[in-house]
């Protein structure tokens, strides 16, 4: 097992990575500080999970509420069933929330709870490895709009993640590899030590080896503890986090989030930053090179579908939360592990990308 502390101003708290953890209860019931608690979980995530998490739970007053699976289910709608289900329990200012699933129950659950008497504590659980290396640490909560992924959300901290990679062993191998995108993000970033490391043990990541698997897996959450602490609300270098996100979260909103998976999604647009930091003469077309053959090793996708044009995936792109003021603002790099915000980027220089 390994821990990774994210340390914050006047608070902190624990992300804890390995096997056996939900079972472990001892070490996490401790963060619940009230009687009542909500989980929130999903049809496909609940049946295989939840009973295990009732064990650790005898003796509160709890109770769970369960959305159908899927992006599309990420909506205001279901934040509203969700604190509803808080007002049937009767839950108080020291109520817990726990989000048993991937991004997108992380991500709605937290959101609600940041919403419940304007913010109570909730833990994460996280069933996929994209919300292990990701959504579930720094954060950030939220729900999809029409126009766009993301949209409306609150900055709203757990109190500890329970990173349980038993619970991987029911994940199908392409939402597996998507999560895996996103480690090798936070290699691209800013972590060459990293990406050369992912280099000489892809296939056995892509295999999930248990050693290996923790070591991406905390090795991915110390990175990006780091650049929370240091940018919590996204100022400033937490943005670099979002490399490749602009573009796939465009590709993700032309697909009416059901085309392609998240990571999926960042794997394609961090191929698509690295094209146009090539073209603009920031960075070695080589590492553009080295990051599609390791990614085409773990058997992810690396060229977005023709079916959407480039001006539909320009204009969802202006929609991106880092843009101000009507320009667009991307994530780029100089080369692996150096990436950087780029403002003033022209139209027809990103077009050409896409197209």
């Amino acid at each position: 097992m390994d821990t990774v502390d994210v340390a914050l101003a006047g608070r902190s708290y624990p992300v804890w990575i390995g096997p056996g953890l939900l079972a472990d209860s001892a070490r996490w019931r401790e963060r619940i500080r009230g009687r009542h608690v909500l989980v929130v979980s999903n049809t496909t995530v609940a049946p295989l999970y939840l009973d295990a998490l009732a064990r650790g739970l005898e003796g509160l007053h709890w109770s769970s509420f369960l959305l159908d699976d899927g992006e599309t289910h990420k909506t205001f709608a279901n934040v509203g069933r969700v604190l509803d289900a808080l007002g049937a329990l009767g839950a108080t200012r020291d109520a817990c929330v726990i989000a048993l699933g991937g991004g997108v129950v992380g991500d709605l659950a937290g959101f609600a709870a940041a919403c419940w008497m304007r913010g109570i504590d909730f833990i994460q659980v996280p069933t996929t490895l994209l919300a292990m290396v990701d959504s579930s640490v720094g954060g950030k909560t939220g729900v999809n709009l029409p126009v766009g992924k993301n949209l409306a959300g609150a900055f709203h901290q757990p109190r500890a993640v329970v990173a349980d990679t038993n619970l991987l062993a029911t994940l199908p191998q392409r939402e597996y590899l998507a999560g895996v995108a996103e480690v090798v993000k936070g290699a691209a970033i800013g972590d060459l030590p990293f990406f050369e490391w992912l280099e000489t043990n892809a296939d056995a990541l892509a295999r999930r080896e248990p050693a290996v698997l923790v070591e991406a897996i905390a090795r991915k959450c110390r990175y990006k503890a780091g650049v929370v602490a240091r940018d919590e609300t996204e100022q400033g270098e937490r943005a670099l986090l979002n490399l490749g996100h602009t573009f796939g979260h465009a590709l993700e909103t032309a697909g009416n989030y059901s085309e392609i998976l998240h990571g999926e999604g960042v794997a394609i647009g961090m191929v698509l930053a690295a094209r146009l930091s090539a073209s603009l003469g920031m960075a070695p077309a080589e590492d553009t090179q080295r990051l599609v053959a390791l990614l085409t090793r773990l058997g992810l996708p690396v060229e977005p579908s023709k079916v959407h044009t480039a001006s539909r995936l320009l204009d969802l792109m202006r929609l991106d939360k880092k843009n101000t003021a009507g320009t667009l603002r991307l994530i780029l790099w100089r080369g692996i592990g150096k990436a950087e915000i780029v403002s003033g980027v022209p139209d027809a220089d990103v077009l050409a990308v896409l197209q």
